[in-house]
C-alpha cells in the first residue's frame, strides 16, 4: 500500500545494557536509534506504507547515522531538518522478572528541542499525504516544540489528513498539569486517540475505577468508560487503549480495545513470556492501528492486527518492530507455536 503517512518527533541514540545488566555493571552498551514517532514510521514501512519521518538532527556524523538507520528500514527522511549541536540520548537498563526496566534521559538542548517553526514547511510535507501522527512526548520537549506541533496538526487538518495522537505521558519530561494544558490545545482536531492504561488518568484525570496497574490487574470493561469519556470530552472519531497486565518485567498479558463512538471492539489477549524487549510496544500498536484503518480493515480486524503486531514486537530487541504484515496475520490466525519455519 503506497499511502503516505507522516510522523513527527525526536529520534534519539539508544544505549542499552547488554543482556539484563544494571547500568553500573555495564562495560559496554548496545547501540541503536529510537523514538516513539520514529518507531511508528519504521513499523509502517515494514507494512509497505510510504512512511515519512520529520525531525531535526545535528549536521554531524551522529545525526547522519540516525538518518541512515531510518533509511535502512525504508523510512523516507526527505524532510528531516539539520541543525543544533547534539542528538538526544536515552539509556535503557533492561529489567527481568520482578526487577523493572529503567530509562534515563539525556536529551536536554537536543537539536529538536531547539527547533524553530521555519525548520518545517508543513504544506510541502503534507502534500499528497493521508495521515499525520504525533505523540505527547514531542510537545513535552519545550514550548517551542509544542508550538511547532500545533502548527503541524493545524496544517494536517487543513490539508485533509487524518490525524492521530498517542498520549504517551512521560513524567520525566513534564508535570501532569503542564501536560493537561498543552495536550488539551493540541488534540481538538485529532481523529484517533491512543492511550495506555495510565495515560488518560495522568493527562486528563480520566481514570478506570477497577484498575490496579501496579498490581498487574486490568479490568478491560472499566476502560470502556475511559474511552467514552475521552470521546465525549474531545470528540475523537476513534479511541484505542492498550491493556497491559504487568505480572513482571518478563511476563505481561497484552490486549486492547477500540471504540468508534457506537461499538467497542475488544482484541484477543496474548500471554507474552519471556519478554525480550517491551520498549516500543505501544508504538507498534499505534502503527498497526494506523495501517489497519488506512487499509480499510473492519474495526474488529483493526484492533486484532494492532495487538498481534505489538505482541510480536515484544520478541525483538530494540525499539523498532521489524515485522511484516504477513507475519502479523499468521499470528492472528492462531499460529503462536514459535516453531522453526523452513
Amino acid at each position: 500500500m503506497n499511502k503516505k503517512v507522516v510522523t513527527f518527533g525526536e529520534i534519539m541514540l539508544r544505549l542499552s545494557t547488554p543482556g539484563h545488566q544494571r547500568i553500573q555493571q555495564a562495560q559496554a552498551f548496545d547501540v541503536t536509534y529510537a523514538g516513539s514517532e520514529a518507531n511508528v514510521a519504521v513499523s509502517l514501512a515494514q507494512f509497505n506504507m510510504n512512511a515519512f519521518y520529520v525531525t531535526r538532527v545535528p549536521d554531524s556524523l551522529i545525526g547522519m547515522a540516525a538518518i541512515g538507520n531510518l533509511q535502512r528500514y525504508g523510512v523516507d527522511t526527505s524532510y528531516v531538518a539539520k541543525g543544533g549541536n547534539r542528538l538526544g540520548i536515552y539509556y535503557l537498563e533492561s529489567g527481568s522478572a520482578q526487577r523493572p526496566s529503567k530509562v534515563i534521559y539525556d536529551r536536554a538542548n537536543s537539536s529538536i528541542a531547539e527547533a524553530n517553526p521555519s525548520d518545517f514547511d508543513w504544506e510541502k510535507i503534507f502534500n499528497q499525504s493521508s495521515w499525520f501522527h504525533f505523540t505527547g512526548i514531542t510537545p513535552a520537549l519545550g514550548d517551542n516544540v509544542a508550538s511547532i506541533t500545533k502548527d503541524a496538526v493545524r496544517a494536517a487538518k487543513k490539508a485533509g489528513l487524518a490525524t492521530s495522537v498517542d498520549l504517551n505521558y512521560r513524567k520525566n519530561l513534564w508535570s501532569t498539569d503542564k501536560a493537561n494544558k498543552v495536550m488539551s490545545g493540541l488534540i481538538e482536531n485529532v481523529d484517533l486517540c491512543i492511550a495506555n492504561e495510565e495515560d488518560a488518568a495522568k493527562v486528563f484525570g480520566i481514570e478506570a475505577e477497577a484498575a490496579k496497574v501496579s498490581e498487574g490487574k486490568i479490568d478491560g470493561s472499566s476502560y470502556k468508560e475511559v474511552a467514552k469519556e475521552l470521546k465525549k470530552e474531545f470528540g475523537f472519531k476513534y479511541v484505542a487503549i492498550t491493556l497491559r497486565e504487568s505480572f513482571s518485567a518478563s511476563h505481561n498479558g497484552w490486549s486492547g480495545l477500540l471504540y468508534d463512538g457506537t461499538d467497542f471492539y475488544i482484541s484477543k489477549r496474548y500471554d507474552i513470556t519471556p519478554i525480550v524487549d517491551r520498549v516500543g510496544g505501544g508504538d507498534s500498536f499505534g502503527a498497526g492501528l494506523i495501517y489497519s484503518l488506512l487499509s480499510g480493515k473492519k474495526h474488529q480486524d483493526a484492533i486484532e492486527f494492532a495487538v498481534a503486531s505489538s505482541c510480536l514486537k515484544h520478541t525483538i530487541p530494540g525499539d523498532y518492530n521489524l515485522i511484516t504484515s504477513a507475519e502479523v496475520e499468521l499470528l492472528m490466525k492462531g499460529d503462536a507455536s514459535g516453531r522453526v519455519q523452513r
